[in-house]
């Protein structure tokens, strides 16, 4: 029965993953995204061993105390540095892509930690010990970075910022949840019972709140775009506030920048427009493609996001919608 242990082990998580995958009703995170994700997360246990190795090696420190406080601490980090890069550069647009990205890098780890320890232990571990890595530990280790990533992201949407401050609640948390698991309080299929009831019912809520909010922002989103494009392209844009105030620039900068402006302006909310409409209908089912086109309206915007300088952008900000799910979707149109 030793041949089951490796399956054992790794299975369950990757069956939450795809579970949480399928819940995904507008696919935010398209499947190459997924296994990109697991690979980051098999290179930072990778690094983690290494770490936790030299650290036991190096330093006389207690085995017990290494795993109930140390390595928490050192691989919660290493798994949450994917994650903060991705949701400050704008990668991630809604705590759903977020709670998956989080699970993908905790199920990478957790396959290579399990295989490692299945070669080191195969001939004297029971398949019980398989069951309880693949059920508990190995979904702990998706849980906590699920947990890391949606805190994070809340915290950033809400407070509009991406600094390091936002990050620091999501991983404690993260940690204190590793540890509390790392001190075996309860029994093990106690620990691993409680994780199977506990966290599909935390997917879902965190599931249901993000959908309604993805919802919201779409339909509101797609109305103010589209209004907003309306009046600029009008022929009696002039007589229209946006038109008056975009008259009003001509005192501040030259003709040629504010041409620019208004096709900046024009172009942005085309662009927002389009990764809405592929939102909308990726929920119903249906992947559009991004044409042609659309590379090389992004070019062009990048063109002329250099030609009116950040002064430009500023101008204008009253009638762009700038927030890291906005700015997501651009990123999302050239994925």
């Amino acid at each position: 029965m030793q041949f089951l242990g490796l399956p054992f082990s790794v299975i369950p998580v990757f069956c939450f993953l795809a579970l949480l995958i399928l819940m995904d009703s507008f696919k935010l995170v398209p499947l190459r995204f997924v296994l990109r994700t697991i690979v980051v997360g098999c290179l930072a246990a990778v690094v983690a061993l290494r770490c936790n190795t030299w650290l036991l090696d190096g330093f006389t420190i207690d085995p017990r105390v290494f795993q109930r406080y140390v390595a928490p601490v050192l691989e919660e980090s290493i798994k949450a540095a994917y994650l903060v890069w991705l949701i400050r550069r704008q990668r991630v647009g809604f705590v759903i892509d977020a709670a998956i990205h989080g699970f993908a890098l905790g199920a990478g780890f957790a396959l290579v930690e399990n295989v490692f320890y299945y070669f080191q232990m195969r001939q004297e571990a029971s398949l019980f010990l398989w069951v309880v890595r693949g059920f508990g530990t190995a979904v702990i280790h998706g849980s906590t970075m699920a947990m890391f990533a949606t805190v994070s992201k809340t915290l950033s949407d809400r407070r509009g910022s991406m600094s390091w401050r936002c990050f620091l609640p999501g991983l404690a948390l993260a940690v204190v949840v590793h540890s509390f698991f790392n001190h075996f309080l309860l029994h093990p299929m106690l620990m691993t019972a409680m994780l199977l009831v506990v966290l599909p019912l935390l997917v879902v809520v965190v599931f249901e709140q993000s959908e309604r909010a993805t919802r919201h922002w779409l339909g509101s989103g797609f109305d103010s775009d589209a209004e907003i494009l309306e009046l600029i392209t009008s022929e009696d844009v002039r007589q229209t506030h946006v038109g008056v105030y975009l008259q009003s620039l001509r005192s501040h900068f030259p003709a040629a920048v504010v041409a620019d402006i208004l096709c900046y302006l024009q172009i942005y909310l085309e662009l927002s427009m389009r990764a809405k409409t592929h939102l909308m209908a990726r929920e119903a089912g249906v992947v559009l493609p991004v044409d042609d086109s659309v590379a090389a309206n992004l070019q062009e915007l990048r063109y002329l996001d250099k030609a009116i300088g950040k002064t430009g952008k500023l101008a204008i900000l009253p009638f762009l919608r700038t927030s890291s799910r906005d700015l997501w979707q651009l990123n999302m149109l050239r994925s």
